[in-house]
């Protein structure tokens, strides 16, 4: 792979796990150092540093509960101080709390309530700090959903809720942040090959697939791929847009 984003500076956020470890692999494959947040297993976060620098890139964990907002300043800090500087934020961090209809009387409000709080207002939190320090000419990619778009199923208020912020949030960023030639931009997955999406996916109604166009679901390098074009050099003029990578399921 190129390495187009050779002597850059990325934080992913939830990098420890899932679509999080592939972003922060692509991103490093590419040149950039990396630094990778995550909330309570450290070892297994020092060992997806292992694996980046690995790839001849220089790399660090940090530990940063994304519903705890206080972290975030500290969070950025650590990488400046780390790297440097910072010219890439990728917001990944975020948990799914579904099923539940709203009108569900044994619906858990202390764990959606959370799930707000990370998504959402732990999102912003990062964001702002990243802004204080991020480049002129950096990049700010928020990973949401195609529920932020389009609630397939009934069960997903909340977590559909949350990404629509992202999705609504991303462009007052970008308005705000425009001026220094900083790109925000949201990359909205449909259901993907997480150890959670794989499940969900073996359990999913056949009247779902056949809202997908291409009927299967996403790879993990599928989604990093437009994160990956997000931040590279020839999209310097791609900004306050949502990339839906979905198999077509919003058409």
């Amino acid at each position: 792979m190129p390495k187009t984003l050779e002597g850059k500076v990325a934080l992913v956020t939830g990098g420890s796990r899932g679509l999080g470890v592939v972003l922060a692999e692509t991103l490093a494959d590419q040149g950039a150092d990396v630094a990778i947040s995550y909330v309570a297993s450290a070892a297994k976060a020092e060992a997806v540093v292992e694996k980046l620098k690995a790839k001849g890139v220089r790399a660090v964990a940090i530990q940063a509960d994304q519903a705890d907002t206080a972290m975030a300043k500290p969070m950025v800090e650590r990488v400046i101080a780390e790297f440097g500087k910072l010219d890439i934020l990728v917001a990944n961090a975020a948990i799914a709390v579904q099923g539940k209809t709203v009108d569900d009387p044994t619906l858990d409000d202390a764990a959606y309530d959370r799930q707000w709080q990370v998504n959402v207002l732990g999102a912003v939190a990062v964001t702002r700090a990243a802004a204080q320090k991020i480049s002129d000419g950096g990049r700010i990619v928020f990973i949401g959903s195609g529920l932020g778009t389009r609630s397939l199923l009934p069960g997903v208020a909340d977590y559909a809720g949350t990404k629509a912020a992202i999705a609504g949030y991303a462009r007052g960023v970008q308005r705000d942040l425009g001026r220094r030639n900083i790109t925000v931009n949201v990359v909205q997955p449909g259901i993907m090959a997480t150890d959670m999406g794989a499940e969900a996916a073996e359990h999913l109604p056949e009247t779902v697939l056949d809202m997908h166009p291409i009927r299967r679901i996403a790879t993990l390098e599928e989604v990093a791929a437009a994160v990956s074009y997000l931040v590279g050099p020839t999209a310097g003029y791609t900004a306050g847009t949502v990339i839906d990578v979905s198999g077509g399921v919003l058409v």
